[in-house]
């Protein structure tokens, strides 16, 4: 449990509740009753052992058939309809044609803003704020981050490479701090860096104060250690055995061995050495240099992607209004509320995902 809530920067401790009734084993038994078998993959990550999303979404839909559920399509909700009795409460919904559908209870879950495509417009939280609710600021998580100044031709170059079991920092320059650390895969795109464990770092970014300015200013740095597991006086000695071997070589040529095809000429650039130079004619000079780079190649940061392509949306109804042990509106009575919007949201792993199964299972419950 406590696993899980450190994994939730966003208002972790309001879910205790939720976890409890609904946790990881009982998503998992469940896909196993609908036979969908599942694997663990690197980071404790669970996927089905097919590889097919679409099983996961075919096991939901049996699960409501067998239910007996009545799922109506095209029939898009204008508002949530409520009657001031001793207290206000649901009565039902509107529907865009006019008709009306009378329920005792509703529960709102209509996630966040990111990905609109698939239907998440932020229209739930115009319901809720209509309600009455408070809607905190909503921002991108679990987002690809934008490089800037000369950092953003590196990335163009390096477009495609996928980096695996390198360790990152995000450094404030201003305060020298290094605010986040990670080992894992990343990958360089044409606008800057993406992958698990840039996503990752934006759900932390997206909490640090001024951020947007400090970007803006060319103060965040990506650090990447290309060789994590080389100390500086190790990585010296694997470099001389590759300035032997390959002696005759230009050492844009000659580095095949340490560094992926497509770095080569962005790290020598950045090093300041000719790329046609003979491997052989390397200085000492040069090759620390060169050490330095592999070991500390920066990025600098200068923004988020878009809300419309992030993975989760931070921020949502605020959650000092929501009963956590039964996700009901302290607002509204029968108004319940699940998933992403709701202020909440982790880093990737699925964390999001068991969130929305779990508030998804308690608003159920109650």
């Amino acid at each position: 449990m406590e696993e899980f809530i450190s994994n939730i920067p966003g208002n972790g401790r309001f879910l205790y509740s939720s976890f409890e009734h609904y946790t990881n084993q009982d998503i998992i038994a469940f896909l196993k009753e609908q036979q969908v078998e599942v694997k663990e993959e690197r980071g404790n990550r669970i996927f089905p052992v097919s590889d097919q999303s679409m099983q996961v979404l075919d096991a939901f839909i049996r699960a409501l058939k067998q239910e007996k559920v009545m799922i109506r399509t095209k029939a898009r909700v204008e508002e949530i309809l409520v009657e001031e009795k001793e207290t206000k409460q649901v009565v039902g919904v509107k529907l865009a044609d006019g008709s009306k559908l009378k329920a005792d209870k509703v529960i709102l879950a209509t996630g966040g803003k990111s990905y609109p495509n698939t239907g998440s417009t932020g229209e739930g939280y115009e319901m809720a704020k209509k309600l009455g609710h408070t809607i905190t600021e909503l921002k991108p998580s679990l987002v690809p981050l934008v490089a800037g100044n000369k950092s953003l031709n590196l990335c163009k170059q390096m477009q495609g490479l996928s980096l695996k079991n390198v360790a990152i920092k995000i450094k404030d320059m201003e305060t020298k701090k290094n605010i986040y650390e990670d080992f894992g895969e990343m990958l360089f795109t044409h606008f800057g860096v993406s992958g698990p464990m840039i996503l990752s770092s934006s759900a932390h970014l997206l909490r640090y104060k001024n951020i947007q300015e400090k970007m803006k200013r060319g103060n965040m740095v990506l650090s990447i250690d290309l060789k994590p597991a080389l100390t500086p006086e190790k990585l010296d000695a694997r470099i001389k055995r590759d300035l032997e071997e390959f002696k005759n070589k230009e050492i844009q040529n000659g580095l095949g061995k340490l560094l992926p095809q497509k770095m080569i000429l962005p790290v020598l650039k950045q090093t300041k050495i000719e790329p046609r130079k003979q491997m052989n004619s390397i200085t000492k000079e040069e090759r620390m240099n060169l050490i330095k780079q592999i070991k500390d190649f920066a990025i600098t940061i200068v923004d988020f992607r878009p809300i419309e392509e992030a993975i989760v949306t931070a921020g949502g109804i605020a959650i000092k209004e929501i009963n956590p042990k039964t996700m009901e509106s302290k607002i509204i009575k029968n108004l319940y509320l699940a998933g992403e919007i709701i202020d909440v949201d982790a880093y990737t792993g699925g964390f999001n995902l068991q969130i929305a199964y779990s508030t998804g299972y308690t608003a159920g419950k109650y």
